[in-house]
């Protein structure tokens, strides 16, 4: 929770906030009001920022202590924002208990893969809650840069051993998952929601301090353009720390 003011968790949100937007407007009508699933939505900073945008969105989370920052938020929130939010403890691999079958319009299930070992029936799941034409948005830690922290930190034998690895120890000391682009896109494309779009996210600056804070707005400005071009070019988007994948359900 300390680092959620910080520069790196910053970019990740901006990032994939922009990237989620060009997504929804491309595919849905200006104005119009989306339901929205948010699994394992963390302190919930995307799903009340598209809650301000007017959708109706629900939150399922799993760790006490992040629903209930996710509850503190929402409560400073105004009473028609708060009304357009519904908040569940409960795990990602168990929304069929929670909802039925195409009930959202928007799944979102950001930072989650990498702390399930057997991914496959989670995302299935996830897909079966879409309406036909839904939109599916994954983000992952991208298991083909994984050396590249490593490697800049002048941790050799790590570098050499990531390159032959889909896992790593995280920054809380967990042992947890990566996943690949193209594995991926082929699981998307099983569970009948075939990936439509792509994009890179912290590209330059995965490997700031937790705590470092952010810098002044006009660096901070040029900052995220230029984290916004890489993550939308080859071949910088290639060894981006993490990847958001979009899929839409046919």
């Amino acid at each position: 929770m300390d680092g959620l003011g910080g520069l790196r968790n910053t970019v990740r949100q901006e990032l994939v906030a922009r990237q989620l937007d060009e997504q929804i407007t491309t595919r849905y009508p200006v104005g119009q009001r989306l339901r929205v699933l948010d699994v394992g939505m963390g302190q919930g900073t995307q799903a009340l920022r598209l809650a301000r945008a007017g959708h109706t969105v629900t939150g399922l989370e799993s760790d006490p202590g992040m629903l209930k920052a996710a509850r503190e938020a929402l409560a400073a929130e105004p009473a028609g924002i708060r009304d357009r939010v519904r908040l569940i403890e409960g795990d990602g691999r168990d929304t069929g208990v929670h909802f039925l079958p195409g009930s959202f319009d928007v799944v979102l299930c950001h930072g989650v893969l990498m702390y399930v070992e057997e991914p496959d029936a989670l995302l299935a799941g996830l897909a079966r809650m879409l309406a036909p034409g839904g939109l599916l948005s994954l983000v992952v830690r991208n298991a083909d840069a994984l050396a590249l922290r490593p490697g800049l930190a002048g941790d050799w034998p790590g570098a050499l051993e990531a390159f032959e690895s889909d896992h790593y120890t995280s920054r809380l000391g967990l042992r947890v998952r990566a996943d690949r682009l193209g594995a991926l896109t082929a699981t998307l494309a099983g569970i009948a929601a075939p990936l439509q779009a792509w994009y890179g996210v912290r590209v330059f600056t995965d490997s700031v301090p937790n705590d470092q804070g952010l810098p002044p707005a006009g660096e901070l400005e040029h900052l995220l353009a230029a984290e916004d071009r890489a993550g939308r070019t080859e071949p910088y988007r290639r060894v981006a720390a993490l990847l958001h994948l979009c899929g839409v359900r046919g």
